[in-house]
């Protein structure tokens, strides 16, 4: 469902270390920004039980059913340059996205 890099999963076990035991990436869409949809990256303790789960890299990753549609195939990666340093997201889904990539269209 989604990948995440080497890089990506090793930034998103830097911020699992500093939380509670059984704490999982949660990957959603937020309806937002200027292309009509902003990805979400939150550590999350609850899984519902309609959450699709699965493991990425080693690290335990959840997407509720409204993001998955949106979410399939999608690539996290973490890149750290002079101009920034951040997630990137390769969304197969998207038809369009944002100047700055923060935003996305389906």
């Amino acid at each position: 469902m989604v990948t995440l890099t080497p890089e990506a999963a090793d930034k998103v076990r830097e911020f699992q270390a500093g939380t509670d035991a059984g704490t999982v990436l949660r990957v959603s869409v937020i309806p937002g920004g200027c292309s009509g949809f902003e990805y979400g990256l939150d550590m999350d303790t609850a899984v519902r039980e309609d959450d699709f789960t699965f493991e990425s890299e080693g690290v335990s990753v959840v997407i509720d059913p409204f993001s998955a549609q949106y979410l399939a195939g999608l690539s996290i990666g973490y890149h750290s340059s002079f101009q920034g340093t951040g997630f990137t997201f390769e969304n197969p889904n998207a038809t369009g996205s944002c100047g700055c990539g923060t935003s996305f269209a389906v």
